[in-house]
C-alpha cells in the first residue's frame, strides 16, 4: 500500500548497487525512472537514449526504443551493467512494450502499489511490502526523535504507533510534526483522535521529511481516483467509503455485498450526472465483489474472499483519511447504511461463530466512529446487538456495562422518556438479572413500568406488557413463583385481549412462561400436561422445527423428569437433540443445553456412569464454542462433579467443586446464586467423604 516505505527501499538497493560500480558485481548504467504515467516513462526513456545512445532528441519516441534496444545483450560486444528502477508504477498497461529486455547483465526493479497479474510473469520475482513491526516502529520515532535531543515516554511511543498502523510514512510525519511543533506524543495522540476537530492533513509537518513528495492525507488520493476508472467504473470510493467506517480488521464480505450495500452503490456510483432523474442501473452482486478486487488491486484494502467473515481489511489510516473526505451529512448517512447492511447480514440462527463475532466488532468500531449518528433519528437495533451478544456469549458484566452507557447514550441523545431509551433500560434490568442480581432487576422493571405506562399512555402498549412479561420472569426467579404465577395469569389474559388471538407469538410466550412457573410452583404434574397442548399449538401455528418449539420441548422433557418420568425425560431429550442439531447446528447454545440435560436425566435416571461421560464430552464442546469463563461451561462443570460423586468418586467432586467455586467466585461473584449453589455442593460431598450431609446441587 502506499506509505510503506517502497520508494525508500528502491533507493537504498539502486544506491548501494552504484557505490559499488567499482566492483566486478557494479553497474555501470544506473536509470530512475517516476513511472506515474506512460508519458513520464517515455520521456525518462528518452533522455537516456539522448545521453547514452546519441538518439535524436527531437524524436521522443525513437529515442526512448533506441535506450530499450541498447539495454539488449549483443554478441561480441563488452556487457554493460545497468539496472533500471520503475519507481510507483500507476498502471501495468503503461509498460506496454516498455519492459527493459531480460538481460543476463541487467535488472529491472518496479515499485507499484497495483496487485495486477499483469505485472508478474516469468522470470520476475515479487517482494511484498509490508508495514514495520512494533519494535521497528517504537525503534524508527526514539532514534527520529534522539536525532533532534527530544525523547518520549516508551509507552507513549508504543500507543502511537498502534495508533498509526506501524505505516512508515505515517511515523516519519508524525516525528516530524512532534519535532516541529514541541508537541508531546500525548497531545498528538489527543488531536488524532479527535477527529470531530482535526482532520488528519491538520497533522501533517510544515516541511515534509526524507524529501517526501505528498502528506499522509494525500497519500491514497490518487489510488482511489484510478481505482474509480476502473471496471465496474465509479464503485471503488463508495465501497471505500462504506468500509472506511467499520472494522479495519475484518469486514464480512456480506456486509459490504448484501442488498444494502448494493443499494449504496447504486446512489453514490461515482461519475453519476447530477440532474439526471432516471434510476441508475442496479448494482449486482458481482459489481459489488469486483469493485472490491479493484481496491485490493491498488492496494487500498485486503480481499480474502476464502476467509468470508473477515474478508476485507483496510489500514486504520485509510479508513481515517476517508472518513475526512465525508461531509458530516455524509457520514451521518452512511453510518445508518452500515448498520443497515450489518443488520442486514446478521443471522437470525447464529450457527457460525466467526461471523457473529466479526459482526460484533463491526458494531463497535461503526459505533466508536459514528455514534451520535445511530442515535440519529432515533437508536438503531444494530446498538443493542453486542450487548445481546455479549451476554448469551456468557459475558454478563460486560452485557450490563454495554447496555448502561447504552442508557446513557440514548438518554442523552433522545432525551429520558424516549421509547430507545425506556429499551435499553429494559435490556439493562434483564442482564442485571442474568448476571445473578433478581431482586435488582424486579426493582428496575417495576420502577421501568411505572416510567412506561405514564410516557405511553395506554396499558395495552405492546413495550408495556413486554415489561410485565420480563417482570414476572424475575419475579419467578427472586423466589416469588406464586407471584410469577399471579402476574403471568393476569399477562396472558391482557395479550390474548389486546392482540386478538390466542396464536400470537407473545400470548404463546406468556403461556409458556405461566406454565413453567407453575412447575417452579411445585406443579410438575400440571406443567407436563399443560406443556404438551402448548406443543400442539406452537407445532400448528409456527411449525415443528421453530425455535420456540424446540424450547417448548426442552421444557416438556425437563418437566416429565420433574414429575417422576426420568427415563421418559430421556428419551425426549435424546429425540429434541437428533432435532436441534440438524436444525441449529452441532455447536449452537440451544443444542449444548439440550445435551446437558439429556446428560442430567441419564444419571437421574440410574445411569451415573453414563452421565460423567457425557457431561465430560460435553465440557470440551461449551469450552471450544463458549470458553472456559462461560456460564454454561461453569454449569456443565458442576453437574459433572456432582455425577463423578454419584458415580462413587466423592473425592474427585471434592476437588472439581473446589476448583469450580474459585472460577465461579472469579467470574460471577461470591453472592450469585451460581455460586452459593457450588459452595452448597462442596459442603455435600465434603460431608460425603466426612460425615454424610445430603443435599442436591441446584444447577
Amino acid at each position: 500500500m502506499g506509505g510503506v516505505g517502497k520508494t525508500q527501499l528502491a533507493a537504498d538497493y539502486a544506491h548501494t548497487a552504484w557505490k559499488a560500480s567499482s566492483d566486478a558485481e557494479g553497474l555501470d548504467v544506473l536509470v530512475w525512472v517516476t513511472a506515474g504515467s506512460r508519458q513520464a516513462i517515455m520521456e525518462r526513456y528518452a533522455q537516456a537514449g539522448v545521453e547514452l545512445c546519441r538518439a535524436d532528441p527531437d524524436d521522443s519516441e525513437e529515442a526512448a526504443r533506441t535506450f530499450l534496444a541498447w539495454l539488449t545483450p549483443k554478441p561480441g560486444q563488452r556487457p554493460c551493467r545497468w539496472l533500471v528502477v520503475l519507481d510507483d508504477v500507476a498502471d501495468p498497461t503503461d509498460l506496454r512494450g516498455l519492459w527493459p529486455p531480460v538481460s543476463p547483465h541487467g535488472s529491472t526493479l518496479v515499485t507499484t502499489r497495483r496487485r495486477d497479474a499483469a505485472l508478474t510473469g516469468e522470470g520476475r520475482r515479487l517482494v511484498k511490502v509490508g508495514l514495520f513491526t512494533m519494535a521497528e516502529a517504537v525503534n524508527y520515532l526514539t532514534r527520529s526523535l534522539a536525532a533532534h535531543g527530544r525523547t518520549e515516554p516508551s509507552d507513549q511511543l508504543t500507543a502511537l504507533a498502534t495508533e498509526l498502523g506501524h505505516l512508515p510514512l505515517a511515523l516519519a510525519q508524525a516525528a516530524a510534526y512532534l519535532i516541529d511543533s514541541g508537541e508531546s506524543a500525548a497531545r498528538y495522540r489527543d488531536l488524532l483522535a479527535d477527529e470531530q476537530a482535526t482532520a488528519l492533513a491538520d497533522l501533517a509537518p510544515d516541511a515534509l521529511p526524507d524529501e517526501q513528495a505528498t502528506t499522509l492525507a494525500a497519500t491514497w488520493s490518487l489510488s482511489v481516483a484510478r481505482a474509480d476508472t476502473l471496471r465496474p467504473a465509479g464503485l471503488a470510493r463508495p465501497m471505500l467509503q462504506l468500509a472506511a467506517l467499520l472494522d479495519a480488521n475484518g469486514i464480512p464480505q456480506d456486509v459490504l455485498t448484501g442488498e444494502t450495500a448494493r443499494a449504496h452503490l447504486t446512489a453514490h456510483r461515482i461519475g453519476t450526472s447530477p440532474g439526471i432523474t432516471a434510476e441508475p442501473a442496479a448494482v449486482s452482486h458481482l459489481d459489488a465483489v469486483r469493485a472490491l478486487r479493484v481496491l485490493d488491486r491498488l492496494s487500498l484494502i485486503d480481499h480474502r474472499p476464502d476467509i468470508p467473515q473477515q474478508a476485507v481489511r483496510v489500514h486504520q489510516l485509510i479508513q481515517r483519511t476517508t472518513r475526512d473526505t465525508l461531509t458530516h451529512e455524509q457520514q451521518s448517512q452512511y453510518a445508518r447504511t452500515a448498520a443497515d447492511a450489518l443488520l442486514a447480514a446478521w443471522p437470525d440462527i447464529e450457527r457460525d461463530n466467526a461471523l457473529t463475532q466479526a459482526l460484533h466488532a463491526n458494531t463497535e468500531a461503526l459505533t466508536r466512529y459514528a455514534e451520535e449518528a445511530l442515535h440519529r433519528p432515533d437508536a438503531h437495533e444494530v446498538l443493542h446487538r453486542p450487548g445481546r451478544r455479549l451476554g448469551e456469549s456468557g459475558q454478563v458484566i460486560a452485557a450490563i456495562n454495554h447496555f448502561d452507557h447504552l442508557v446513557t447514550t440514548t438518554r442523552r441523545y433522545l432525551g429520558p422518556d424516549h421509547p430507545d431509551t425506556l429499551a435499553a433500560r429494559h435490556n439493562l434490568a434483564h442482564w442485571r438479572g442474568e448476571a445473578g442480581d433478581a431482586a435488582g432487576a424486579v426493582a428496575a422493571l417495576a420502577e421501568l413500568l411505572e416510567d412506561r405506562t405514564r410516557v405511553l399512555g395506554s396499558p395495552d402498549h405492546p413495550n408495556i406488557l413486554a415489561t410485565r412479561h420480563t417482570l414476572a420472569r424475575w419475579r419467578g426467579e427472586a423466589g416469588d413463583a406464586a407471584g410469577a404465577v399471579a402476574a403471568f395469569a393476569e399477562l396472558l389474559e391482557d395479550r390474548t385481549r389486546v392482540l386478538g388471538s390466542p396464536d400470537h407469538l407473545d400470548t404463546l410466550a406468556t403461556r409458556h412462561n405461566l406454565i413453567f412457573e407453575r412447575g417452579e410452583a411445585g406443579d410438575a404434574v400440571g406443567a407436563v400436561a399443560a406443556f404438551a397442548e402448548l406443543l400442539e399449538d406452537r407445532t400448528r401455528v409456527l411449525g415443528p422445527d421453530h425455535l420456540d418449539t424446540l424450547v417448548t420441548r426442552h421444557s416438556l422433557a425437563w418437566w416429565r423428569g420433574e414429575a417422576g418420568d426420568a427415563v421418559g425425560a430421556v428419551a425426549a431429550f435424546a429425540e429434541l437433540l437428533e432435532d436441534r442439531t440438524r436444525v441449529l447446528g452441532p455447536d449452537h447454545l440451544d443444542t449444548l443445553v439440550t445435551r446437558h440435560s439429556l446428560a442430567w436425566w441419564r444419571g437421574e435416571a440410574g445411569d451415573a456412569v453414563g452421565a460423567v461421560a457425557a457431561l465430560a464430552e460435553l465440557l470440551e464442546d461449551r469450552t471450544r464454542v463458549l470458553g472456559p469463563d462461560h456460564l454454561d461451561t461453569l454449569a456443565t462443570r458442576h453437574s459433572l462433579a456432582w455425577w463423578r460423586g454419584e458415580a462413587g468418586d466423592a473425592a474427585g467432586a471434592v476437588a472439581a467443586l473446589a476448583e469450580l467455586l474459585e472460577d465461579r467466585t472469579r467470574v460471577l461473584g461470591p453472592d450469585h446464586p451460581d455460586t452459593l449453589a457450588t459452595r452448597h455442593t462442596l459442603v455435600r460431598w465434603r460431608g460425603e467423604v466426612g460425615d454424610g450431609i445430603v443435599g442436591k446441587p441446584t444447577d
